[in-house]
């Protein structure tokens, strides 16, 4: 247990220097190169990573960073889509989605939307196959990700073969709830207060808040893609997360869920070169490398 970490990374007062703190440049492994696309209707842009390799269309993993609605950018992650784009021989394309403290829902999903029908719209220019693709969020980034599926999926439009929810952010329910808390670091019920709020853009825990916000709060789970999902039992999202896996299951979605002892939210950000992160990473990947390698 990290109890050098703080319980909430945010808080009223902080919130505006952790949107203004400058983002460094990661060196990338030789060969990766990195191009940004305007999305079409919005402000928001996509960060297209690929290594260098086979010309042919390669499979495409859609990610969504994380940050609880209201801080971060997908450069904070091209070193990670680096390593995907070179394990999977993928393209990915992370999107730089519109943070909710000026923009609240459903911006930020709309630029997830957008990133979604570029692939499809422009596979050919991207070189990727639009048909073996996955989407992968963390954190907010797989509150996003969850309810991306839901959208494409009442709206007709194409699917993902793998939906990979790394400690979801999926209920703004758990707000309200008395949960023991601890034990949580790095985003605790005061942080995800405000983030909730803000992506809302009113007070969290309504009757009438989307299921599209709030993936939690579908009834009805059937017909969406298999799921990945992962979660520390020391992370605020366990409950949340476990029920909302159950609930796939119970729904015929085939789903794989991680449960790793003793882990707090963001484990394997803090401490990327500890084992079990790595475990946890590398569940991610081969479960991805199953889905594109079937039909």
């Amino acid at each position: 247990m990290a109890n050098w970490l703080p319980r909430g990374a945010v808080r009223r007062w902080s919130l505006w220097l952790l949107e203004r703190l400058p983002m460094p440049t990661p060196r990338l492994p030789e060969g990766v190169t990195v191009t940004v696309r305007q999305l079409e209707g919005t402000s928001a842009t996509v960060r297209v990573i690929r290594g260098p390799g086979d010309p042919r269309a390669r499979p495409v993993v859609l990610w969504i960073h994380g940050g609880g609605y209201v801080i971060g950018s997908a450069k904070q992650d091209d070193l990670v889509c680096a390593r995907i784009a070179q394990r999977l021989g993928a393209v990915v394309v992370s999107v730089d989605y519109r943070l909710a403290s000026r923009h609240p829902f459903p911006a930020p999903l709309d630029d997830c939307v957008a990133a979604w029908e570029l692939i499809h719209r422009e596979a050919p220019a991207l070189g990727v196959d639009a048909t073996r693709s996955i989407i992968v969020g963390q954190s907010a980034g797989g509150g996003l990700a969850a309810g991306l599926v839901l959208r494409l999926a009442d709206g007709g439009r194409p699917l993902p073969r793998l939906q990979v929810l790394v400690y979801p952010m999926l209920d703004d329910r758990t707000v309200l709830r008395q949960i023991e808390g601890r034990h949580h670091r790095v985003w605790d019920r005061g942080s995800n207060a405000i983030g909730w709020s803000k992506y809302l853009g009113r007070a969290p825990g309504g009757a009438d808040v989307s299921e599209y916000a709030a993936a939690a709060r579908r009834v009805d789970l059937r017909g969406l893609p298999p799921a990945w999902l992962g979660v520390g039992t020391l992370d605020l999202f366990h409950d949340e997360d476990v029920d909302y896996a159950s609930r796939l299951a119970a729904a015929g979605v085939p789903v794989e869920l991680e449960l790793v002892p003793g882990a707090y939210h963001g484990f394997d950000i803090v401490a990327p070169r500890a084992r079990v992160s790595q475990d946890f990473v590398e569940s991610q990947l081969k479960a991805m490398e199953r889905a594109l390698a079937g039909g």
